[in-house]
């Protein structure tokens, strides 16, 4: 069968678009938020608990609000590592227990892959910006309140 001049035209066109790295950045938003508190500190967090969320997390994204993060939540509770693979702002994370105490804190650099992991299985794990938890002195044993359970 052959094909017409404007069906090849717009076949080339989605090929090229889609294969040239021009389609749409992948960005989460209308993610449901849930207020945490860490020390003193109130933190507006989304809430990536479901897969597709938590696979974009805050890729493509060029700033964030100083005490606005983005909580993961995971059905199992294991070692979840995480990289920063299209990550444009650089973030520390913490790793936290079932019951809100902070496991680890990592210091992460966007764009990279390095593999950043708890040093315990953990359910829950908040991104917020880079030197956060250093900044206010919230550290391993703090405990993070108004988790979601599951």
């Amino acid at each position: 069968m052959p094909i017409s001049k404007n069906s090849f035209i717009k076949l080339f066109a989605t090929l090229f678009f889609f294969g040239s790295g021009l389609a749409p950045a992948q960005v989460n938003i209308g993610l449901p938020t849930v207020e945490l508190k860490a020390g003193i500190y109130r933190i507006q967090a989304e809430l990536a608990d479901i897969p597709k969320a938590r696979e974009v997390g805050l890729m493509n994204r060029t700033s964030m609000p100083t005490n606005s993060g983005m909580l993961f939540v995971f059905e199992q509770k294991t070692s979840h590592c995480f990289w920063m693979n299209n990550t444009k702002i650089p973030l520390s994370i913490a790793f936290i227990a079932d019951d809100g105490k902070i496991v680890n804190i990592e210091e992460m650099q966007a764009e990279t892959t390095n593999n950043h992991c708890p040093k315990a299985a953990v359910r829950y794990a908040l991104e917020m910006n880079k030197q956060w938890f250093t900044e206010r002195v919230i550290m391993p044993g703090t405990v993070v309140t108004g988790l979601p359970k599951r």
